[in-house]
């Protein structure tokens, strides 16, 4: 298990431009650290570096677990939730295949919520209980049998964030996690990102709007 993620002297490049360079951080476990800056700053960069998905122009990022470091290729498979702007969601897919399908990817147990996932179950049945819950939490029951493209913006933005609670990975890396949600929805993904750090989890979130959690702020600027 991922107990800490870190950058030294970190610089990224995009299409020939530098976007920031000489950047640290080091985030433990229970900590979350909100990416701010302008618009092309290299915030979603940032995120898919740490990713895997862009190669650093200079610097290191580094993982850790209570046993010492970790190889950044075995963290990445293992160990974060990459939520990027695009949903990522097949559109042919019912909301609970699309949940399923998630959760079997990643290999991992899906999450059960503390008072929503009924009786201690076994084997399948109990994962279908515990997807269903899932469901319930994001507020999609009653669309678990609709197919994503017929979904609504903010119910397929429910749908990818409940991937986080279909298998438990201890780092959460999330570009604009609350647009479009409205209040009631910002609020119910604020209470998720608290009970990830109280269970030692990590967050990364690229954002314009304020985090409902206490996290702290790493500003971006242009180079």
């Amino acid at each position: 298990m991922i107990t800490a993620v870190s950058a030294e002297a970190l610089a990224l490049d995009r299409g020939g431009r530098r976007l920031f360079e000489d950047l640290s951080f080091h985030l433990r476990p229970g900590e979350a650290i909100a990416l701010t800056g302008p618009n092309g700053a290299g915030k979603t960069s940032l995120l898919r570096a740490i990713a895997g998905l862009l190669r650093p122009a200079a610097g290191q990022i580094r993982f850790a677990s209570a046993q010492g470091p970790i190889e950044a290729d075995e963290a990445r498979a293992s160990a974060l939730h990459w939520l990027g702007s695009a949903d990522g969601l097949k559109g042919s897919r019912t909301a609970a295949a699309e949940l399923r399908f998630w959760s079997e990817w990643t290999g991992e147990s899906p999450v059960r919520l503390s008072g929503r996932g009924g009786p201690e179950r076994s084997g399948p049945e109990r994962e279908r209980t515990t997807l269903d819950s899932v469901l319930d939490a994001l507020g999609l029951t009653s669309h678990a049998h609709t197919e994503v493209r017929r979904l609504s913006t903010g119910q397929r933005r429910r749908l990818a964030l409940a991937r986080l609670l279909a298998s438990f990975r201890p780092l959460w890396l999330l570009d604009e996690p609350l647009a479009p949600l409205d209040a009631r929805w910002r609020t119910r993904v604020g209470e998720m990102m608290h009970a990830h750090l109280d269970e030692g989890g990590l967050i990364i979130a690229a954002v314009h709007d304020t985090l409902p959690i206490g996290a702290r702020e790493l500003r971006l600027e242009p180079a």
